[in-house]
């Protein structure tokens, strides 16, 4: 019966690293962290997670209640948030620039709750929507949960690294937060800058022309005009965000 029992607590302590990884990386990725993902299916995936890796490697024993143990659990959790959050630099990249279109069509105030991000502009929740479509057919779920099991592999459990330079690669790779942004937003608020000098030029010709009544509606109609017709250039623009975001993640793992 010892025997059992000293199994049993040596398989619990080589299955609680790979799962805390796996775990904080749920809690911070995009479409695994939003709240339709509930915690029991967050668990659930862990698990399973977890079940699949363990046979891919040798897993140290150590012992969690100690100050190893608790130094290996910081750096686990460590791992696994910095891989969500390089992702999630993609998704504000989207809000951002929805924010941007947003507020040039008038429509900043019509806000709507994202199970993700909270509340954000119609716009920026359009584009998030197209955003998981174009990463679903991407793969970029599966590239993702494969380079997080790769993780494993290059930044083994229980073996130090310098955290320097991931952090100054997150902080290298934040800028893109607004740089896609702007990729996005900027040929629609140029062309919506225009039409508005237009309508500024109307109402100085036409002081009797009410530019509240006419204005707005013109400026939403022409962003919607303008949306429809760079939606393939945004897809594009979007598919390179993730594309740029997997490069990212396989960096910061040869940095480790």
């Amino acid at each position: 019966m010892d025997l059992l029992v000293a199994e049993v607590v040596q398989l619990f302590y080589t299955l609680l690293w790979p799962m805390i990884r796996i775990s904080a990386f749920l809690l911070t990725a995009p479409f695994f962290s939003i709240q339709a993902v509930t915690v029991r299916i967050r668990v659930l995936l862990a698990l399973l997670l977890t079940w699949m890796v363990y046979p891919l490697a040798e897993w140290p024993v150590i012992d969690p209640l100690t100050a190893l143990g608790l130094q290996e659990i910081f750096m686990q959790i460590f791992i696994g948030v910095l891989l969500g959050t390089l992702l999630q630099v993609v998704s504000a990249a989207l809000i951002v620039g929805g924010q941007a279109i947003s507020a040039s069509m008038g429509l900043s105030m019509a806000n709507m709750v994202d199970p993700n991000m909270g509340n954000v502009p119609v716009i920026a929740q359009f584009l998030i929507i197209c955003s998981t479509l174009i990463f679903l057919a991407l793969g970029g779920h599966i590239i993702v949960i494969s380079l997080l099991l790769e993780s494993f592999q290059l930044m083994p459990i229980g073996e130090m690294f310098e955290a320097q330079p991931l952090m100054a690669l997150i902080i290298q790779w934040s800028s893109m937060m607004f740089l896609g942004a702007v990729l996005l937003a900027l040929p629609i608020m140029v062309s919506l800058l225009l039409i508005n000098i237009g309508l500024g030029v109307i109402t100085r010709a036409a002081p009797a022309l009410n530019i509240f009544a006419v204005g707005f509606p013109a400026m939403i109609l022409a962003g919607i005009i303008l949306l429809s017709m760079s939606m393939s250039s945004i897809g594009f623009r979007i598919q390179w965000l993730w594309q740029e975001s997997f490069k990212i993640m396989n960096q910061a793992l040869g940095v480790a």
